[in-house]
């Protein structure tokens, strides 16, 4: 009798995650009680995801070390978690950026902007949102594009004494190539930073690698 067919443990293991990725955003999506409507949203994302690892993942192949980007000075997850410690993690913004980023993770980022887009719909007049909202749509967009800008200037103009709306702004540019813009943005981020906040010396870390930067490459 022919023996079934195996998975191989790396294949198994790279199923696991997806599982318990999936299980970790629904799980998530119920305790912050998000809106119904973002489930769908969170739904199609992980299906896409499962498709997408199913066609195309290649769990056998020996693993390579990532690219490294030094504009982008951080990994996704510092810049989240910076972004968190700037603005807070909890209310009605925290629970529709929670949903945000599990959609980011899976590499959809138009579905991120569709929760942020639905969590300014509920609260139109949250800088965290609009902050998150210019950010994603300029990942999306690949550039500092028109709407990335307007969510920005909208951000800026709820709350012009944040440090938020500048420092991803300047993120932005950063990942645009536009370094000298980006300083200037990053500087007002530290100017409004108050003394005392916790997160202001990763702001000025960050001012200080970019000033090196372009010192090194004179950009």
């Amino acid at each position: 009798m022919a023996r079934a067919r195996q998975l191989p443990a790396a294949a198994l293991m790279g199923w696991l995650a997806l599982l318990l990725l999936a299980s970790g955003a629904f799980a998530a999506l119920l305790l912050l009680r998000v809106a119904r409507p973002l489930w769908s949203l969170v739904g199609a994302a992980l299906m896409l995801a499962a498709t997408g690892y199913a066609l195309q993942g290649s769990p056998d192949l020996s693993a390579s070390p990532a690219a490294t980007d030094e504009r982008l000075m951080a990994s996704d997850e510092s810049i989240v978690e910076l972004r968190g410690r700037m603005f807070g993690r909890f209310g009605v913004a925290g629970a529709y950026l929670t949903a945000a980023d599990a959609l980011a993770r899976t590499g959809s980022p138009r579905y991120e902007v569709e929760a942020l887009l639905g969590g300014l719909r509920h609260d139109g007049t949250s800088v965290q949102l609009w902050t998150a909202l210019g950010d994603a749509i300029a990942r999306h967009d690949r550039q500092l594009s028109p709407a990335a800008k307007l969510a920005f200037d909208r951000a800026a103009q709820l709350d012009p004494r944040s440090p938020g709306p500048p420092f991803f702004r300047g993120l932005a540019q950063l990942r645009a190539d536009d370094f000298a813009a980006a300083e200037a943005s990053w500087r007002r981020a530290v100017a409004l930073a108050p003394p005392t906040a916790e997160y202001r010396p990763a702001i000025v870390l960050r001012l200080d690698m970019l000033r090196r930067l372009r010192a090194a490459t004179g950009r």
